[in-house]
């Protein structure tokens, strides 16, 4: 219930922020083009708090945080006198208009830029991406990766940290081919580029990593069998083991990795399962009854409740990921594109249907996503609000009346033909935009109910 909460306060700030940006987009051009606002709302529905501005602006937070709108004087709509015209939205100039509404998304790649550059000032702590083990006869083992290589960049996009190759691989879902950038394996000499055949890749986001189908996983330190923590209510302290055991043996089996204490234990829901642990240099013996739980495709797995040593990470493998106030204009602006084409891409791969809908998210995984970001720290969540300010902005220009998008299509029909879409037409284009928009937000929501 605690993270329940945590996920829809966290969800609550974050939608709050975009839509304000988003609204404020709007409210600011328009008044600079000299229209009058009459409300200014974050919410939909009936206000909890509201004021009139000296502006004569009612400035409004509403019951349902799902959005939010500015409210224009429009003769379309209200009855405006004559000289009331000039501050009218529809009497005002086409370019006027399109500003107006282009404002919105706008607003929200700029605030994109703002929080990224707030994450490089700050500093995140990151890793390089050097690859750890490579599957044989994988599509990266057919494509010439190996372990010990690090990726630095693909299709010419610099891969700093493993988020960036994450990104750059997540981009190429329905490609037949990308190019990868690597140091060479002695890590001395000129970069190797690499072509990996995408053309055999079943990717889905879902439930898999696009490293691990590609067939090669990050390096990371090595994973010792000694535990550093045990739950209190967990299957491993009912058996007996303790904080400082280390496992050295499984039904009669001797253990030199973790990954055979993970297997066992998940192979054995409910199952007893005879451990072998050296504490304090002394061996012991005892039974290990693990827990089961359900996974999302109806398997059931063992689990324990415990965590293992890890080791240390190379200090040559480690950095902040900091720049200074100057520098980290030119590193927002650049990552923000990034998001840009790369949300662009798989919006057009879900069109075309090489991404299925299956992969929309709604907002039950933005809450969980913005509760778990919110845990890890500020620049965690501020990396997130970024990535969903992008997706916002991209969203509202695609050309779908009741979008921005939809409204920009209207006006630069209204360019060719020099006069306005006819009302009717713009109606019925809103009745189909919306069912359309409707039954997207359905599925969306379905999935995030099947991924719980």
């Amino acid at each position: 219930m605690t993270d329940i909460l945590w996920n829809f306060a966290s969800f609550i700030v974050a939608l709050g922020i975009l839509v304000a940006v988003h609204e404020f987009g709007h409210f600011w051009v328009a008044r600079k083009c000299g229209v009058y606002v009459e409300k200014f709302s974050i919410g939909f529905g009936k206000s909890i708090w509201s004021k009139i501005g000296k502006d004569g602006t009612e400035y409004s937070i509403s019951v349902i945080p799902l959005g939010g709108y500015v409210k224009m004087l429009d003769s379309r709509v209200d009855e405006v006198s004559e000289s009331d015209h000039k501050y009218a939205f529809d009497k005002k100039p086409l370019w006027k208009r399109t500003a107006i509404v282009g404002a919105g998304p706008a607003f929200n790649f700029f605030f994109a830029v703002f929080a990224y550059w707030l994450v490089f000032l700050i500093g995140v702590p990151a890793v390089k991406p050097i690859i750890g083990e490579v599957t044989p006869h994988s599509i990266a083992a057919e494509a010439g990766l190996t372990s010990g290589m690090e990726i630095k960049s693909i299709d010419g996009t610099p891969t700093l940290d493993w988020e960036s190759v994450n990104l750059g691989l997540v981009s190429h879902i329905g490609d037949n081919q990308m190019t990868v950038t690597v140091s060479s394996d002695s890590q001395i000499g000129t970069d190797k580029k690499l072509t990996i055949d995408l053309t055999g890749w079943n990717f889905n986001p879902e439930t898999e990593s696009a490293m691990g189908t590609l067939g090669f996983k990050p390096y990371t330190p090595q994973i010792k069998t000694t535990l550093t923590n045990v739950s209190e209510d967990g299957a491993g302290a009912e058996a007996g083991l303790k904080v400082g055991d280390t496992i050295i043996a499984a039904d009669n089996e001797d253990i030199s990795e973790w990954q055979q204490v993970v297997d066992l234990i998940q192979a054995n829901p409910n199952s007893p399962v005879m451990l072998a642990v050296l504490r304090d240099d002394k061996p012991l013996t005892m039974t290990l009854t693990p827990s089961s739980r359900e996974l999302r495709d109806g398997r059931v797995i063992g689990f324990a409740g415990i965590a293992p040593e890890i080791g240390e990470w190379p200090a040559s493998y480690r950095f902040d990921l900091q720049y200074g106030p100057v520098e980290a204009v030119g590193k927002a602006i650049a990552k923000t594109g990034q998001i840009i084409d790369l949300t662009a891409s798989m919006l057009k791969k879900l069109i075309v249907g090489d991404v299925g809908l299956n992969n929309l998210s709604g907002p039950i995984s933005i809450a969980k996503g913005a509760g778990t970001t919110a845990d890890y720290g500020l620049v965690y969540f501020l990396g997130f609000l970024a990535l969903i300010s992008v997706n916002l902005g991209i969203i509202n220009l695609v050309p779908l009346p009741m979008l921005d998008g939809g409204h920009l299509l209207f006006f630069a029909i209204e360019a060719v033909i020099r006069r306005p879409v006819p009302e009717k037409v713009q109606e019925m284009g809103y009745r189909v935009g919306g069912a359309i928009i409707f039954s997207l937000m359905l599925i969306a929501i379905f999935n995030d109910f099947t991924r719980l």
